[in-house]
């Protein structure tokens, strides 16, 4: 139950306020959101049919496409249609459901980045006995656990805020509903709940960042091992990895491990992560990879070109 409060609706302030700058970013972020849809599905479709893509790196793949048209869908179409609105405004009870689900999804794809890195760890490392490691029944409960550890992660955050008293300004300062502009409306001093979400975020964000890292200084050592060949193509099945991992956990440390401010800044980090990243990620790993880029042509062709 949502602590007592005087305010139902909260106004959103949005990105920024000039209408014709809003309109131009509406007609810039819209494709970006379809592309990333589209780009998403294209890998989550391909992976699903294609017999050619049964390895568990390409399940693994597939996985975290789905969390990225998830994660992205709890923020940008509302984001988008803002961009049109005179006043934009969204429900408490609204602006909790995508606080939950945006931290549900962005911890879930944090965990699938992480269990990725051990797949190739794995792949590398320990190539001989990769099958019977990276079971069926493993990757199963890798994806479950990553899905199950950001659902944990999104009830604590949600918790935290849910006993907030609401009884001031209604005027959130950011485009989306995030934890920390939204206790600077809270009618308490919200200084412990700002120490727990930094543990609870920062802190994920931090360490599995550290844990990522660690994992590829012990591949690129044991990469030394491996012939001319073995060397390119798990550097460029890795580098695609570590790109990504890069693009996401830069402005998310960057945000949630340091004092919170009213800065533009912020915000523009934010769309980063929110609105660019999960269109790149399907970009990134199709261009460095013969085998997707071949699954795609032979599938598609057959379907709209009558090809073989």
């Amino acid at each position: 139950m949502v602590a007592t409060t005087n305010v139902t609706e909260l106004i959103i302030a949005g990105l920024f306020q000039d209408p014709e700058v809003q309109r131009a970013c509406f007609v810039l972020f819209l494709p970006v959101y379809l592309a990333t849809v589209l780009g998403n599905g294209l890998i989550v479709v391909t992976v699903s049919v294609s017999k050619s893509l049964r390895s568990p790196m390409y399940f693994f793949l597939s996985s975290l496409s789905m969390v990225e048209i998830c994660y992205s869908s709890t923020v940008v179409p509302k984001f988008i249609t803002d961009l049109l609105a005179r006043i934009k405004t969204i429900s408490l009870k609204g602006c909790l459901a995508q606080i939950f689900f945006f931290h549900f999804f962005g911890v879930a794809e944090i965990l699938l980045l992480v269990v990725m890195a051990y797949d190739r760890y794995v792949a590398i490392c320990k190539p001989l006995h990769y099958m019977n490691i990276m079971s069926q029944y493993l990757c199963h409960m890798l994806v479950a656990g990553s899905w199950l550890g950001g659902f944990f992660h999104s009830i604590i955050q949600v918790l935290i805020a849910i006993q907030l008293p609401f009884c001031g300004p209604n005027v959130i300062d950011h485009y989306f509903c995030d934890l920390q502009p939204l206790f600077k409306l809270a009618c308490t001093d919200t200084f412990v709940e700002g120490v727990i979400v930094l543990a609870n975020s920062g802190l994920i964000a931090l360490f599995s960042f550290l844990i990522l890292m660690s994992s590829y200084i012990i591949i690129l050592v044991n990469l030394r091992k491996q012939s001319a060949e073995g060397r390119r193509k798990a550097l460029s099945t890795c580098a695609s990895h570590i790109t990504v991992v890069v693009l996401f956990f830069g402005p998310a440390i960057f945000l949630y491990m340091r004092p919170s401010s009213t800065f533009t800044v912020d915000k523009l980090v934010a769309v980063f992560y929110t609105v660019i990243t999960p269109m790149l990620n399907p970009i990134i790993y199709t261009l460095r990879n013969a085998d997707v880029i071949n699954a795609m042509k032979k599938l598609w062709g057959k379907k709209f070109l009558g090809v073989g």
